[in-house]
């Protein structure tokens, strides 16, 4: 026998999503920093052994849409709740509610399996998860609850088994040795967006995108052309930053990522480019991957 399903995985912002699918994966597939709204797409981590696959989905953190962008993001995490066969629903500690109600309500009266994790535990203490346990099981009735660390491991391999256990018989949906359904350039798109939410502050992280125009590989390196795209000219000044100090200390960082990630000497080219209001433009939104 041979099981295979979509384990969906939605909370709120920063509560841990990208940690586990990558703990899960064994590979780094989404961004992890402590900035919220870091994953933007739904991204599919595929877990494959001799008789499961598990089709792993890290959404988007659920917030209340401010512009287009943000609305497309909550897109991906509604698919997420349609199309699942086991659904894990991440809070933390000291966590109440989702931002939105009309999901949490999905979440309550789901007719196929949830696991509620509990996570960051190891920021906490027994007393204090001796509260949260039972308020989430009244909140949630229909979770199963498991108190984690994803960060730490603690708990991952029994929320791991549990899942294998859940997955309906079916074939594989994917060939078996395939990690994720995104292309080579979506991650190297991610890499270099890791690094400018890392090194900027207030809204620039969220006015930027990256296309990855060109991506020729041969037998020993990897050529890359990248624009940043902004969506005004201050910003691009400040991803440039003095005598080009800071663009080039982002392009040193993710060409070190790269070659780890593929496996082979990369050569990057970086731009930075001005996209007026790209986040609004549901044109430019669809080119990037977003409608």
């Amino acid at each position: 026998m041979h099981k295979a399903g979509f384990v969906n995985i939605i909370g709120n912002p920063n509560v841990g999503k990208s940690t586990l699918m990558n703990a899960f994966v064994g590979e780094k597939l989404s961004i992890i920093t402590s900035k919220a709204q870091t994953t933007r797409h739904r991204i599919l981590g595929i877990v494959n052994g001799e008789d499961f696959q598990m089709v792993l989905s890290d959404t988007p953190g659920i917030i209340k849409p401010a512009y287009q962008l943000q609305a497309s993001m909550m897109d991906f995490v509604k698919s997420a709740l349609d199309d699942a066969d086991v659904l894990i629903y991440m809070v933390e500690i000291g966590e109440q509610d989702l931002k939105d109600e009309a999901f949490f309500n999905k979440i309550t009266n789901s007719k196929i399996p949830v696991l509620l994790l509990l996570n960051k535990i190891d920021t906490s203490n027994q007393e204090v998860l001796e509260t949260q346990v039972p308020y989430w099981a009244a909140k949630v009735p229909n979770a199963e609850i498991f108190a984690i660390s994803a960060l730490g491991g603690f708990g991952v391999p029994e929320v791991f088994n549990r899942i294998v256990e859940l997955l309906p018989e079916s074939p594989p949906f994917y060939p078996k040795d395939q990690l994720t359904d995104k292309p080579e350039r979506f991650f190297v798109n991610e890499i270099i967006r890791e690094k400018i939410l890392i090194h900027y502050k207030k809204e620039i992280p969220y006015s930027v995108e990256i296309d990855t125009e060109e991506f020729f590989e041969s037998d020993n390196i990897i050529r890359m052309r990248s624009v940043i795209m902004v969506e005004r000219e201050t910003q691009k000044g400040i991803i440039i930053g003095h005598k080009g100090a800071a663009l080039k200390r982002v392009g040193v960082e993710s060409r070190k990522d790269l070659e780890r990630f593929f496996g082979k000497q990369v050569h990057l080219e970086l731009y930075v480019k001005v996209n007026k209001n790209w986040r609004s433009n549901e044109r430019q939104l669809k080119r990037f991957g977003y409608n």
